[in-house]
């Protein structure tokens, strides 16, 4: 079974299925005398598509941690999300019979649009098509020109502010090559920190780790 949360606030039934889009940049270019040849880039933002059903009534199989909500609550974080306009975290939560976690995705994604289905058999129970984006944070840096000597000297520039993101890095997704010592030098400054991280994300094996997987940083 599964359990899912949108910006902290559980769903109250979590989606039977949910798609996981990984885009790459790469392009395919024509050179002259070889055809066709593929430039390889990084990956581009995962995208996350999938559909919740928002009970107008408690059912025994939903599911919820401060009291029944209707479907009107969800509407309207939902809402919040997309005119906020800021990143919030996703959760989704493989769980067994007897609660226990096996495999964890949390990101940090915006909601790029959502759709409200209404179906008469569904009675009055709504069910909502939501699709995120992975999101990463950036700095911003501003530049002097340095005054020069001489009319004909190329101009030089040098940094005097570093803007840094609100937050540090909560999640990571690995790519081809990626090992759990690597990320954790590059993304923490300490790749000593892989026990820590394999076990934060319920790693069993820290060698094995996939392209494409989503690491809780913190």
């Amino acid at each position: 079974m599964y359990s899912c949360s949108i910006d902290n606030v559980k769903l109250p039934v979590a989606p039977s299925k949910i798609a996981r889009k990984i885009n790459t940049k790469s392009k395919t270019v024509d050179l002259m005398n070889l055809g066709e040849v593929n430039i390889l880039k990084e990956p581009g933002l995962t995208e996350i598509s999938f559909e919740v059903l928002l009970p107008s009534v408690e059912y025994p199989f939903a599911v919820y941690e401060n009291g029944f909500k209707e479907p009107l609550y969800y509407l309207d974080l939902f809402k919040k999300l997309i005119t906020g306009k800021k990143p919030f975290i996703f959760e989704l939560n493989s769980l067994t019979p007897a609660g226990y976690s096996l495999f964890m995705t949390r990101m940090e994604v915006t909601l790029e649009s959502y759709s409200i289905i209404e179906d008469s058999s569904n009675g009055m129970d709504i069910v909502v098509s939501l699709e995120l984006k992975e999101y990463k944070r950036y700095t911003t840096q501003t530049l002097k020109m340095l005054e020069s000597s001489s009319d004909s000297e190329t101009p030089k520039f040098v940094i005097v502010e570093e803007r840094p993101a609100k937050e540090p890095v909560k999640s990571y997704t690995v790519i081809s090559g990626d090992t759990l010592w690597t990320i954790c030098k590059k993304q923490l400054g300490d790749g000593s920190k892989y026990k820590e991280i394999a076990t934060l994300n319920n790693i069993k094996n820290p060698d094995l780790i996939f392209p494409g997987q989503v690491l809780r940083l913190r």
